[in-house]
Parts: structure tokens; sequence; C-alpha cells
């Protein structure tokens, strides 16, 4: 008696070629792997057998395969692999593999490359969306709107108009908008209140349009004095064990928990540092910490203050320095907002804060190794490397010391101790 065709068994494997194009032992065992979980035999289908006049269920070829040569009453099946471009990604009884017809255009890359058991897959580039077979650049939020959720590859940038204590001071398509500064909590009288576009205005604050524009969160010369301040292994309890060495007024612990939830751990120290600089300014101790940054601060200003950067030196700049990049378009921001030299600072404070904890100085200089290659003017990377060579500098570094392990006492002082 002869077997049936519409029985299962595995024998139409052994008619695949075995050709180069032929499967792996390990396609095979993955094939018989998903058909263990999807079902005891393969998809069939309806087959008309010339040479017996028969209606035959033949197996069909799994996905990346196509019939090669139809069932018969007497063998079954046989399936063969597709050929380079051509793929079949599903259970099938065709006579050919369809063709990778998809072809990324521009603005677009491949995100997964044709195989036998899929069509190729394009995606658009980083900062756009696909609509109508155009990748279209992510919407950007005016401000007074913020962004309630962010755009991807397949849909556009959601944005939502800032709600009452909430402000956006920019067009941007990946901020949201943010709260509003609670001046009484940071010990400041509020003299002017924000709106959707603005954030209040607290006591002592610079209240210029352009400088707020501009305004640089932590600046080259705050980080070098604070992070001299943070071990490289920071505790958990790290932040509230600082704070209770501050003198002078302590600084909100509902503050403390907001720059926790917001910034990586190094910057906690550097905002909750600033923080309690605002608000001890009249301190004695402060007083000095704030005429060092600012001595700091006018000597970095010295080295670049003749730079006059162009865009593309701009660029180039921060496409050379390493991890995260600063985006032509904020660049180009930057440029309208900032007047020269803030704008390297400001360049280097937003690389800073894409990159969470890196050290600004070391990224800076991982960069001016690069610039030779492109005939960057000799004397902007003299003034950048002064800046680099003024902070690293024995003078500086006397003067974190005496002005941090005195205000902060044995306590810094032994961590200090046992990173050496």
């Amino acid at each position: 008696m002869t077997r049936s065709c519409n029985c299962f068994n595995m024998s139409w494997m052994l008619h695949l070629p075995t050709s180069a194009g032929a499967f792996s032992k390990d396609t095979l065992l993955d094939l018989s792997v998903k058909w263990t979980f999807q079902e005891t035999s393969p998809p069939k289908y309806l087959h008309y057998d010339p040479t017996t006049s028969r209606q035959l269920m033949c197996a069909q070829c799994p996905p990346g395969t196509y019939v090669k040569q139809h069932c018969t009453a007497s063998s079954q099946t046989e399936c063969a692999p597709c050929s380079d471009e051509y793929y079949a990604d599903d259970w099938n009884s065709n006579e050919e593999c369809q063709y990778c017809n998809v072809v990324c255009k521009e603005l677009q890359f491949e995100k997964e490359e044709c195989s036998s058991t899929h069509n190729r897959v394009c995606e658009c580039i980083e900062g756009r969306h696909l609509e109508l077979e155009f990748c279209l650049k992510h919407t950007e939020c005016p401000p007074g709107f913020g962004v309630a959720q962010r755009g991807t590859p397949e849909s556009d940038t959601v944005c939502e108009r800032c709600p009452e204590g909430y402000f956006s001071n920019e067009t941007s398509n990946t901020a949201a908008c943010q709260k509003h500064t609670n001046c009484s909590a940071l010990g400041f009288k509020m003299v002017r209140k924000g709106d959707a576009t603005c954030d209040n205005v607290c006591q002592g604050e610079k209240t210029d349009k352009s400088d707020q524009q501009c305004e640089i969160d932590v600046t080259l010369c705050e980080e070098a004095f604070f992070r001299f301040a943070v071990p490289t292994k920071l505790t958990p309890n790290w932040l509230n064990m600082l704070m209770e060495s501050l003198p002078g007024e302590r600084v909100d612990e509902d503050i403390i928990e907001r720059i926790k939830q917001r910034h990586g751990r190094q910057e906690q120290t550097f905002h909750l540092l600033k923080l309690w600089k605002q608000q001890n300014k009249n301190h004695n101790m402060v007083k000095n910490i704030i005429q060092g940054i600012d001595l700091c601060e006018n000597s970095v200003l010295k080295h670049i203050g003749h730079l006059n950067l162009t865009f593309e030196q701009l660029n180039i700049l921060m496409e050379n320095f390493p991890g995260k990049k600063v985006g032509k378009e904020e660049i180009e921001r930057i440029l309208k907002m900032c007047k020269s030299p803030q704008q390297v600072l400001k360049l280097l404070n937003m690389w800073r804060i894409k990159n969470r904890d890196q050290d600004t100085i070391k990224g800076l200089t991982y960069g001016l190794k690069h610039l030779k290659t492109y005939h960057f003017p000799k004397t902007t990377i003299q003034g950048l490397r002064k800046v680099v060579k003024f902070i690293h500098s024995l003078t500086m570094y006397k003067l974190y010391q005496k002005l941090f392990l005195e205000m902060l006492g044995n306590q810094i002082h032994l961590v200090k101790v046992r990173r050496v």
C-alpha cells in the first residue's frame, strides 16, 4: 500500500540542493523548531498532477525557499532556497521567490539588508520621519510649546502647549516644557512672573533676554572647580553627604530630589553646588569661590576671545568630539543666540549635557588631536589648548585645593587621599 502524500514527514528536506546557496544545518534546525511550535505538519496547498489527473495536497515550502518541484503521488514537494536578492517571507507554494524591490531613497538608510526571508527595510535618518514616501524633518515645537512625544522614523513630533506653571523658551523637537523656577525655594524673591514662553525671574538673576537664551548651566570653570570635589566612585548617598558638609543655608530637599531625577551622578553634584553657590553668595567662603571662578573665566575668555570661529569650524570641532555630537542645527541656533566667544563655551556646555557625566576638558583634548588634518587655524588650536592647559595648571589646582578642602574639611580630603 502506497503512503499518502497527506502524511507529514521531514523527507522533503532531503531534496534541498547541496549547493553554496543551500541552508545550513542551523537553519534547518531552526525551521524544524518553528514547526514544533506552529503546527504538527507544514501547511498544504492543492496541486493538480497532470500525469495522474489527480488533485494532491502538497506540503508548502518554508520561508526562504520556493517550490522547485510539486509533489506527486509518490514523492514529496521539493523546495530550493531563494537566490541572492530574492526572498520568501512565509510558507508558500510559489514556483519562484519574490524580488527584493525596496530601494532606500534619499535621506534613508538600510536598516535591514535583503535576505532570503524578508525584503530590504529602509528607515529615515535621525531627525526625520516617513510621510508619503518622503523623509520629512521632525516638527520643531515653538516657544510656548513643548514636546509631548518625540518623533520617530515613522511618526512626527507631537507638540503640546505648556500648561500653567511650565514654560519653553526655545524652538526644539526634543525639549519638553520645563517647570517655572521656584524662587522662594532658592531663597530669592520673584521679580518677574514667568509665562508659557519664559521662566520666572528671581532676584539677582540676569534679566537680559539674549543672556538668558545663551545661558550656560554649568560653566567650564565651574565644572573644573566642582569636579575637583567629586570622587570618581560615588556612593548612593553622596549628594546628601555633600549637602550636610557645605556651610551656610542648605538647598531644599525637594530640589535635591528633582536634581537626582533629572541628571547623572556627577551632574547632580555640579547642579547642587551651583544652587548652593547662588543661595549662599554672601557667605565669606562662597565669595572666595565666586572670585576664584571669575578669575578662571576671565583667563579662559582671554584665550578664546579673539577666535571668532565660523559655522564650518565649529561644526568640525564638534564632529571630532567623542560620544554624542552637537548637531548642525544646534550649532546654527547657538551662533544666532550667543556672541563670540560664548559660542564655543555654549557648545562645550551642550556636549557635556548630551554626554551626561563626561569630562568636557577631556572631550576638548580629544577633539584637538584631530584638528590638524582639517587645516584648522593654528591660532584657534593654540587658544583652545591654552584653555586646557590653564584649567589643568598647578595654579588652578592649588586654588581648587585651597577653596574646597577648607570648605568641606576632612571628609572630602579623605576621599581625595583614597583616590590617589
